[in-house]
């Protein structure tokens, strides 16, 4: 019995508390890197901390909800959880009702709080695709290749590339560790590249982003202004950073500093060495989700676990690269410490579904 607790815990806590200390530290910087935007858009330099806050209370209830909820009930809302996600990718698309920002159409506002249905998007597809490849099913790849077509298709008109190409490579893991076919996957990708390739000929904007990606000194006040100040902001930390609370980046002139480039003040701060710890933090909590999945006790919840793998593991990869320039910026936030509820509440409520799975392994 005292075994049994005792390997219980080793995955109860990293799964639980890793999550909600680098949510604690994501409150700190969420308040440092937005008090002077949010004075002045709000006259309030609460405003975004005040939010976050309500935000990560309702993901951890999220949390308790689907830590006791059988995680083979979702089996059953699996079908409705994507249909209400292809319904609010239409709708945010309708002036008047998806709110615009940045150029970009991704929210729907309900007054207090903001929803934004990519992030849905990720979780149905989690849920959807793996209610689906538990069965066998004939003529399963058009069908696949049908469905996240509309969703990625849906997302770009947002747009929205960076969470289109993450729900495309959680797809292509869960489809591939469902046992189907590597050669199907092979076909697709000549088909990816051209239609990523057609995407960016169509929008000067994602051009200008490649080619700023390749040289950021182009056009250092427009298009590289991002990851420029980015850069300065990685630089001034060095091995040790330059205290809490000392950034100088975080006074307007790093855009989205409380959201996607979170992390660069955080590094600013408290430079390579707190940078390090961070994505250590991240290590922990990504090996404990993979060990799980190797105990998995069926096929639905390690094609769960393996979704949620993913989920993780390429939104942390896809924002630090772009952090330390080694992808294009994409908008792509980093869990638990970004501001973005929507974000958090997924987060947290895929986090209750591993704890879920965690009770039923045999041990």
């Amino acid at each position: 019995m005292v075994k049994k607790l005792f390997i219980r815990n080793k995955f109860f806590l990293p799964l639980l508390v890793v999550p909600i200390i680098l949510s604690l530290i994501g409150l700190i910087f969420v308040f440092e890197s937005s008090s002077l935007r949010s004075i002045n858009e709000f006259g309030d330099s609460f405003h975004y901390l005040r939010l976050q806050t309500l935000w990560f209370f309702l993901a951890i209830a999220a949390l308790t909800f689907f830590s006791f909820l059988d995680y083979r009930k979702l089996y059953f809302f699996s079908f409705i959880t994507i249909l209400l996600t292809i319904f609010l990718l239409v709708i945010v698309l309708i002036p008047g009702i998806g709110s615009q920002a940045g150029g970009a159409r991704r929210w729907i506002d309900f007054g207090i709080i903001n929803i934004q249905p990519t992030e849905l998007a990720k979780f149905s597809v989690i849920i959807y695709l793996a209610s689906w490849f538990i069965n066998k099913e004939k003529k399963r790849f058009v069908s696949f290749i049908f469905l996240v077509s509309l969703l990625i298709f849906l997302i770009i008109l947002q747009p929205d590339m960076g969470t289109a190409i993450i729900i495309f490579l959680i797809s292509l893991v869960m489809y591939y560790f469902a046992g189907m076919s590597f050669v199907d996957l092979l076909v697709l990708f000549p088909f990816s590249g051209a239609a990523f390739y057609l995407f960016v000929k169509l929008s000067p904007y994602r051009l200008k982003r490649i080619l700023a990606y390749f040289n950021p000194s182009l056009d250092p006040q427009g298009i590289s202004y991002h990851i420029n100040q980015i850069l300065i902001s990685l630089t001034n930390g060095g091995l040790i950073g330059q205290g809490f609370g000392a950034s100088r980046q975080k006074y307007l002139f790093l855009p989205e500093a409380h959201t996607d480039s979170i992390f660069a003040i955080i590094a600013e701060e408290y430079g390579f060495i707190g940078g390090a710890l961070l994505i250590f933090l991240y290590f922990i909590f990504i090996y404990k989700i993979y060990h799980l999945i190797r105990l998995a006790p069926d096929k639905l919840s390690r094609l769960i676990g393996c979704g949620v793998f993913a989920f993780f593991n390429l939104q942390i990869i896809v924002n630090l690269a772009a952090m330390s320039g080694l992808f294009p910026l994409t908008g792509v936030s980093l869990p638990f410490i970004s501001y973005g509820g929507s974000n958090l509440l997924i987060s947290y409520s895929l986090i209750g579904i591993l704890l879920n799975i965690e009770k039923r392994v045999k041990v």
